[in-house]
This record gives structure tokens, C-alpha cells and sequence, in this order.
């Protein structure tokens, strides 16, 4: 992406003397646009083949389920590069996303049975176009700093004389994006493949902007989780199969958003009231008692996906699906697939003939698929309560 500077620098900006400052100010603009934190690292750092190897590791395993796209465009990952032509540079970014912190080391989700939990990240708007919108900002910000760069010593160093090439990314394109993350210092990954940080947990989501400054790598820090496991211990459906290995097919995550058609029987109880993600192996983990709220305000649960009860959800139509998750991750399921995820729920819910009235209205409705769920969450809830 090119364009001509669009903004001007005010005439109180520090003075510059290293690329050190200079990504000093860019952290600073970073934080400025609601970025929690920001790091530094070469598009030719080592890390991209390592983590390709790695990769297909666990594609031989047939960890990814259905996630396909997953087999394609190693030659990317390999050489982010390629991607934007001209680019030197990744800055690595953080968004909080936490609105309300939850009481440390406790799953209270597992507490409200007859609720419908959608994860924390995705109960306000997407964060995606947010995080995208704010890198774009960001690289205007550099861009207009520019004419400055260019007369320093350290301009042509850097590359500040060369036409400015930027782009951003957040989970849209083939990127190692946790891996960079990890290798630009902006924490350790942890036992359940996420990024941690000492001062602020794992609620978090992360994004990247290639710029065509050349800048030194930020290092990455050490790991900090011991010999804790509490997320491997947690984890309902037992994904998280060794320290830093997700089993992707059995990830809650996974099978509420990703996966297409049937959810195995094998996983149906273990997903609980959980309709769309998952956040239980964040919860547990002790770190997050340093979680921290966030300042930027498209979070902010909306239509009430903080607090529905699984029957509310249940009722909308397609349509109330399409108004509600307007602009919403939870468009990604599709409403079909929502109401399978919701029956599951019900199913698991407490006993109520109520539930198994509401569960055969929508019967026949949809599709075998969804029937075959319904059917399933019936039987569970006769079986409650015969007991």
C-alpha cells in the first residue's frame, strides 16, 4: 500500500537520534491508537522457517480439522516478504479486549448452565476492521514523519529516503502471527499455544503492520509459566494435548466457530453452554489476574451477547441472526450453525420441559444436521430429568 502523507507533524517533535528513538515514537504513536503494547521484527528473521517446519508437523498430525487454508501458501509464511513487496519491517501489535475482568483462576461460565457464552472478544463489534483501521493510522503517522527522517544521519539507514510502502494485517492473511508476536518480545507463547504477558494475561488479540522501514528487531522475552498446567488440566475437551500442542479438531474454539456440519457425540457435553468460543484455558491461567480492561470502546458487548440466556438466542430468526451479528465475529459460524452450537447448550442445560418444547419447535426447520443435534439435546434433557 502507497499513499502520500496525509498528516503533519507537530513542530514540538523530539529530536532523533537512533533507530532505537525512533521506534520509541512509534510505540508511543502506537499506544496513542489504543495498541496495548507494540514490538519490532525483520520480515528475514529466522523464526518464519522454524515455524514452518513446526507447522507442518502438526499438519501431519491432523491437528487443523478443517481448517485447510492451513495446507496452503507455506511459501508465504515461510517468506513474509513476499506478501508486501518492499517491506523491511513488522511491527507487532496488542489490542486488549477485556471490558469487564473476571474473578482470577475461576470459570465462572461453567456457573450459569442456562447461558449462552460467547467469548469475550467476540461480544462487541469485529475487531478486525478496528485493528486494521488503527494500523492504517499508525503507518500515516510514520509516513508523515518522513520529511524529519529523511535529513538525520540515520535516514538513509533506516531506508526513510525510499518511497514508504505499508500494509496491515489482522488474522487476513498467511502470517505467523502469534510466532511473531512472541519473537518481537511482546510476551512468551504458553502452554495453550496463546500468548502471554506478565503484565497483562492473554486477552488480548494481536495484528501486524509491514512497513518498508528498515528497523532493528525487538528480543524476545522468557517464558514465565513453570511447571503450571492449569490450562492443560482445564481444557474440557482435553485439545490441549501437550505443553504447547493444541489438537486444533478438538478445541472448542474450533468446533463452535470453525467446523462445518456434525460436532462428534464424543464432545457434546464437554462443550457445555459454550455457543461461540471459548475461554477457559485464559481463564484458569494465573497470569490473567494482571488482565486489563480495555480503552477501545468497539469491545463493548452489544445486543446483550454478555448475558442472553441460551432459549433467548434460540429465538431468532435468521433475520434477528443477520440484524444482531451485524459487523459481529459471529457472523463466521452462520446462523444454522449457531443454533446447532445454541441446541448443544440446551441440551446441556438444566432440566425444563420448557427447553425440550422450545428444542422440537425448530424441528424439520433447517437441515438434517441441525435436526440430528436437536434430537441429541432432546434425549440429554429427558435424561435429566428422569434423574
Amino acid at each position: 500500500m502507497k499513499s502520500s502523507p496525509t498528516l503533519i507533524p507537530s513542530t514540538d517533535q523530539p529530536t532523533f537520534t537512533s533507530p532505537k528513538e525512533i521506534k520509541q515514537w512509534i510505540k508511543a504513536q502506537a499506544q496513542d491508537l489504543g495498541f496495548a503494547d507494540c514490538g519490532f521484527i525483520s520480515v528475514q528473521h529466522p523464526l518464519f522457517a522454524q515455524q514452518l517446519e513446526q507447522l507442518q508437523l502438526w499438519l501431519a498430525k491432523g491437528y487443523e480439522g478443517q481448517l485447510q487454508f492451513m495446507h496452503g501458501n507455506h511459501h508465504l509464511r515461510a517468506h513474509p516478504e513476499q506478501l508486501v513487496e518492499g517491506a523491511k519491517t513488522i511491527i507487532s501489535v496488542r489490542m486488549n479486549y477485556l471490558t469487564d475482568a473476571p474473578k482470577p483462576r475461576t470459570v465462572e461460565d461453567e456457573d450459569r448452565p442456562n447461558q449462552g457464552i460467547i467469548a469475550r472478544y467476540a461480544r462487541g463489534r469485529d475487531y478486525h476492521k478496528t485493528m486494521r483501521s488503527r494500523l492504517k493510522q499508525l503507518a500515516l503517522r510514520i509516513e508523515a514523519m518522513l520529511p524529519e527522517w529523511r535529513h538525520l544521519a540515520i535516514g538513509a539507514d533506516i531506508g526513510a529516503d525510499n518511497d514508504f510502502v505499508f500494509r496491515p494485517f489482522s488474522d487476513s492473511a498467511p502470517i505467523f502471527e502469534r510466532p511473531i508476536a512472541d519473537a518481537a518480545g511482546l510476551g512468551w507463547t504458553g502452554k495453550h499455544t496463546l500468548l502471554l504477558n506478565k503484565q497483562a494475561g492473554s486477552f488480548f488479540v494481536l495484528g501486524e503492520l509491514f512497513i518498508s522501514l528498515e528497523l532493528p528487531d525487538d528480543q524476545p522475552i522468557t517464558a514465565h509459566c513453570g511447571s503450571c498446567q492449569a490450562c492443560i488440566d482445564i481444557c474440557p475437551t482435553k485439545a490441549i494435548v501437550a505443553p504447547h500442542e493444541l489438537n486444533a479438531a478438538a478445541c472448542i474454539s474450533y468446533l463452535t466457530i470453525e467446523h462445518d456440519g456434525v460436532i462428534d457425540v464424543k464432545y457434546r457435553r464437554a462443550i457445555g453452554n459454550r455457543v461461540f468460543g471459548c475461554d477457559d484455558c485464559q481463564l484458569i491461567c494465573p497470569w490473567n489476574r494482571y488482565a486489563k480492561i480495555t480503552t477501545v470502546e468497539d469491545f463493548a458487548p452489544r445486543h446483550k451477547l454478555d448475558s442472553s440466556s441460551l432459549l433467548e438466542l434460540w429465538q431468532w430468526s435468521e433475520a434477528d441472526f443477520l440484524q444482531y451479528t451485524q459487523g459481529s465475529p459471529l457472523r463466521r459460524t452462520g446462523y444454522v450453525n449457531f443454533l446447532r452450537n445454541i441446541a448443544i447448550g440446551l441440551g446441556n442445560a438444566n432440566a425444563r420441559k420448557n427447553n425440550i418444547e422450545q428444542l422440537k419447535s425448530k424441528l424439520g426447520v433447517h437441515n438434517d444436521i441441525l435436526d440430528e443435534h436437536i434430537h441429541w439435546a432432546i434425549e440429554e434433557q429427558v435424561i435429566r430429568l428422569a434423574n
